[in-house]
């Protein structure tokens, strides 16, 4: 069975919520939109305090090209256009509305008819998705309308579906996949003709049989379009590795990008937004969030709109259980841990995981004994202990050689360190830095208007 052919690992899966039907989250009183929850240039508010919206009116517009739109997830009066603190803490500009019912614009279909057809063109479909703000909703957040506009000079020849899902405990892909697998294929079959391709793959751990079946019975009507079972181990969900994973190319280091192997990779939340998008002119104002851990009384996936407080998806589930330890925005590897339970759902958040008892607690680090573990499990290729100590010499022409900048922080390093060094947040912090540099060496080398 396929998969990727570097480093990799095998956490506990804990897919606690892996049978749990979607269920619809009740809107909330308020909800707060931060017009940075995408990669790029933060979205500029249209709306101002005291202003009228409806449900899925545009209240931000995309700051540049690498921007995303942002819509009211509710309709109400916008309360303020201020600074709040989001789920780390750090406060950033957030558009805050009071819900007052739910009347939704004009043009969007509401209906749960299947629209097969689509008769726009690649430049038009590809407009609709800029319109509607979609971004990748895997986590990255990139603007979907940027990966689909093939850059001149390459060419797209397959397109891949990321439905692996491999992070610990969340499923939401995975239930997306379960009930809205017709609409997902139609996404599929749009996403193709917009980057001109006549290939698509759907990539699927073989931890999710039901997804499997499911997916491979319905794709027999979709023509170029091939499920493909892979073996689970972590992090396949990550591009470069699903890539190598279903075709066997290997993206090269950065600035190289998927398209530069001939393939664009989706995910499969992303892609059934693509399909509201393109066929029901719905911008992206909700998604399916896990809501789990292994003391959350009941874990559930909750269809939830944007700007949603954590606290209510938390209620949703029990409540925070008492021997809460830690709790974090999306999963155990990856994820980010959470000072501020009030701040909002967004665009790229797939899952709520609370952390009780010892899995909450963070080892005392100790000596690194040299074993090299971190380098076996490193599907990059990289050092990262060489990395992580050159971060902490501030060293930072020396982490830029060793392509600190190819990491794509899955924590597969910290997780296999016997030490319990804190690989991952060293790495992290290293490579903002170099990034920093190196965004500040182009800005200096760009000709002056």
């Amino acid at each position: 069975m396929k998969t990727f052919p570097m480093g990799g690992v095998h956490p506990s899966e804990n897919k606690l919520s892996c049978g749990k039907p979607v269920e619809v989250l009740p809107l909330p009183e308020t909800v707060m939109i931060p017009l940075a929850q995408h990669i790029g240039a933060p979205a500029v508010a249209k709306v101002a305090k005291g202003d009228k919206v409806l449900t899925g009116q545009l209240i931000a517009e995309a700051g540049s090209f690498m921007s995303a739109n942002i819509h009211s997830p509710v309709s109400g009066t916008v309360a303020a256009v201020d600074m709040q603190p989001n789920g780390q803490g750090l406060r950033q500009m957030m558009i805050t509305i009071k819900r007052e019912g739910d009347e939704w614009a004009e043009g969007i279909d509401r209906s749960e008819t299947l629209v097969k057809e689509c008769s726009l063109s690649a430049e038009q479909i590809i407009a609709k998705i800029k319109d509607a703000g979609i971004v990748g909703m895997g986590g990255a957040t990139f603007p979907t309308h940027v990966k689909l506009s093939v850059p001149p000079g390459k060419k797209a020849d397959a397109l891949i579906i990321n439905g692996v899902e491999c992070e610990p405990y969340l499923t939401s892909d995975h239930r997306t996949m379960l009930e809205h697998g017709e609409e997902l294929l139609v996404g599929v079959s749009i996403l193709m003709k917009a980057i001109g391709v006549d290939r698509a793959f759907i990539g699927i751990e073989n931890n999710k049989p039901d997804a499997i079946a499911h997916l491979s019975k319905l794709v027999k009507e979709y023509h170029g379009v091939e499920v493909v079972p892979l073996k689970v181990r972590y992090p396949q969900g990550g591009e470069k590795q699903l890539i190598a994973a279903v075709t066997g190319r290997q993206v090269p280091p950065p600035p190289a990008l998927p398209i530069d192997v001939g393939a664009v990779v989706c995910n499969a939340s992303t892609t059934l937004a693509v399909y509201y998008a393109v066929q029901k002119n719905k911008p992206l104002i909700e998604r399916v969030v896990t809501i789990t851990g292994k003391s959350v009384k009941e874990p559930k996936n909750l269809l939830t709109r944007m700007g949603t407080p954590i606290q209510s998806l938390i209620d949703a589930a029990g409540g925070l259980p008492a021997d809460a330890g830690k709790v974090i925005n999306g999963g155990p590897m990856m994820g980010r841990a959470m000072v501020n339970l009030a701040s909002p759902v967004t665009k790229g958040c797939s899952g709520i995981t609370v952390l009780s008892g010892r899995d909450a607690v963070r080892r005392e680090a100790s000596q690194c004994i040299k074993c090299a573990k971190c380098v076996a499990a490193c599907p990059m290729g990289l050092e990262p202990y060489y990395l992580s100590k050159m971060t902490q010499k501030k060293n930072w022409d020396e982490l830029e050689a060793q392509m600190i900048t190819s990491c794509i922080e899955c924590g597969c390093c910290q997780s296999t360190c016997p030490s319990y060094l804190p690989l991952l947040d060293w790495i992290r912090l290293g490579k903002q830095s170099v990034m920093g540099i190196i965004r500040q060496r182009a800005a200096a080398a760009a000709p002056k208007k």
